[in-house]
């Protein structure tokens, strides 16, 4: 009997599936999905991740499986009664065309036993790119998931051909992030949930929500602030070489401040003696946001300097 695997430091909720993209010169094909890849991107890092998503019992979900397997994720795959999702880029035409299979317009998690598990027990828990537009996934989510405060980090990462009612997603993202421990937004985000500016979106998130906030908005950097009003602003870093893709930007980001967070977790020394049990929980431990974040602008940065979504340390 094999041993179950140890405790994930880490557990990324969310999606996962094949990219497509087409263009004038050909089609190619290459794994990706935005939680997968921040768990992908965790391992690079040399963080202990487990990713939690459905993938299908086909060619396509060997492919993910595999991937993931070369990078030492652990994958918990949840079922996927239509297979496993696909997106469509169509460039063919000059401005990019989108299009999403079935399986990823109806993607759900499968919250048992075996799902719950890594979620349970790891020390943070990612969630990213999940379908919050569904009542009874977010509610399970929500169940799934304790002391939101000291573990949780949320990035909502809509996408248009997935999203299928806009306020109930809004509705559902914020209901679990008031709570969480850090919230990442983008500038696509702002406009597409809330037809906003992400300075609006953040301001709103600031004043709803218990969490730390990270903005991010692509070539203009990223800026932080925490709920004790501490704040961080970094441009994107100025590397060597044209930036290729931009695709895996904003999961880079995400991992690498996701690992910032748990490098806090296990720098903060443990207490003398277990708290009274009347006393208040103690809040999390935090990194020095200005060199935490200097550091994802620099990865990001990296990233965007290579074809596909992978991260990249410079």
């Amino acid at each position: 009997m094999t041993s179950p695997p140890p405790a994930p430091a880490v557990t990324v909720i969310g999606d996962a599936l094949i990219d497509e993209l087409r263009s004038s010169s050909g089609t190619n094909s290459f794994v990706g999905g935005a939680a997968l890849n921040v768990a992908v991107g965790l391992s690079v890092l040399g963080v202990s991740a487990t990713l939690v998503a459905m993938v299908g019992d086909d060619a396509d979900g060997d492919t993910i499986r595999a991937y993931l397997a070369s990078f030492g994720v652990n994958l918990v795959d949840s079922p996927a009664p239509h297979g496993t999702s696909r997106a469509v880029s169509d460039r063919t035409e000059g401005e990019p065309a989108y299009a999403f299979n079935l399986a990823a317009q109806r993607r759900t998690i499968d919250f048992t036993s075996r799902t719950l598990e890594p979620i349970s027990t790891a020390e943070l828990v990612v969630v990213s790119c999940y379908p919050f537009d569904s009542d009874e996934q977010s509610s399970a989510l929500a169940s799934a998931v304790h002391d939101p405060a000291n573990r949780l980090i949320i990035d909502p990462n809509p996408r248009s051909g997935m999203l299928a009612d806009r306020r109930r997603f809004v509705r559902n993202f914020e209901a679990l992030a008031t709570d969480a421990l850090l919230i990442k937004i983008g500038d696509d985000d702002a406009r597409l949930l809330y037809n906003s500016s992400l300075a609006s979106l953040t301001e709103r998130l600031h004043d709803t929500s218990s969490a730390t906030i990270l903005a991010t908005a692509g070539r203009d950097g990223a800026s932080i602030v925490d709920h004790r009003g501490r704040t961080a602003r970094s441009p994107i870093a100025d590397l060597p070489g044209a930036i290729v893709d931009t695709m895996g930007g904003g999961d880079a980001t995400l991992a690498s401040m996701t690992a910032s967070l748990l490098e806090a977790l296990h720098a903060a020394a443990p207490p003398a003696a277990p708290p009274a049990s009347a006393a208040p929980p103690a809040s999390p431990p935090t990194p020095a946001w200005q060199p935490a974040l200097d550091r994802a602008m620099l990865i990001a940065a990296a990233t965007c300097r290579h074809p596909g979504a992978l991260l990249r340390l410079p």
